[in-house]
């Protein structure tokens, strides 16, 4: 039974990396991110949405750490 669960877990996982593979080949075109003071970036769809989620993940770790510090 525990094999069983593994190799779900392990489907699960490739079934997740392969969507989101499948995704940033499919967001390869040119976008821009309008930041402040006239800045403007540059990149891939797919690395502004990164940026995005590594910049949130960043965001909840940090908010969460006092209470670790407790």
């Amino acid at each position: 039974m525990k094999n069983a669960i593994r190799l779900l877990k392990w489907v699960l996982k490739a079934l997740i990396f392969f969507t989101l593979f499948a995704f940033a080949l499919n967001n390869q075109h040119e976008a821009s991110l309008h930041l402040f003071f006239g800045q403007q970036w540059r990149s891939p769809m797919v690395l502004i949405v990164l940026a995005a989620f590594a910049v949130g993940l960043v965001v909840g770790v940090l908010g969460m750490a006092p209470r670790r510090w407790r």
